[in-house]
C-alpha cells in the first residue's frame, strides 16, 4: 500500500480532532479549563468518527499529566526549584498543543511525549 492510498479522514472530523488540542488552551482563562475542554469534545464526539476519539484522549491525557507536573512544579517552588519549572512547563504545553493540533488538522496521529495515558 503507497501513502497516497491512505484515507485521511475528513475535513470536519480533522477540525474536531483540532479543536480538541486547542481547547485546552482554555485553562488560560478558566481553572481547569485544560482538562475541560477537552473532556466535553471527547465525551460529545467520541462515537462519531476514531479519529476524534484518539485525538481528544490524547489531549485529555497530556492535560492531566501536564496539571499534575504544574501542580508539583508549584509545590517546589518552596524549594525554589519550581521557579524554573514552571515556565518550562508553560512552554512545553504551549508548544505541545500547537504541534498536536497542527497534525491532528492534517489527519495525523500525534501522540504527546511526557505523558501517563491514564485515559485509553
Amino acid at each position: 500500500m503507497e501513502q497516497n492510498d491512505i484515507q485521511l479522514p475528513d475535513e470536519e472530523t480533522r477540525s474536531w480532532a483540532m479543536f480538541a488540542h486547542l481547547s485546552a488552551l482554555s485553562g488560560y482563562l478558566i481553572p481547569f479549563g485544560n482538562i475541560i475542554a477537552p473532556l466535553i469534545i471527547w465525551s460529545i464526539k467520541k462515537d462519531v468518527h476514531p479519529f476524534i476519539n484518539e485525538q481528544a484522549k490524547e489531549a485529555l491525557n497530556f492535560q492531566i499529566c501536564m496539571t499534575v507536573y504544574g501542580i508539583i512544579a508549584g509545590l517546589l517552588t518552596l524549594i525554589l526549584i519550581g521557579f524554573i519549572l514552571l515556565p518550562v512547563i508553560f512552554i512545553i504545553q504551549l508548544v505541545f498543543i500547537i504541534i498536536a493540533s497542527v497534525k491532528a488538522n492534517q489527519g495525523e496521529d500525534y501522540r504527546y511525549p511526557l505523558t501517563f495515558r491514564m485515559i485509553s
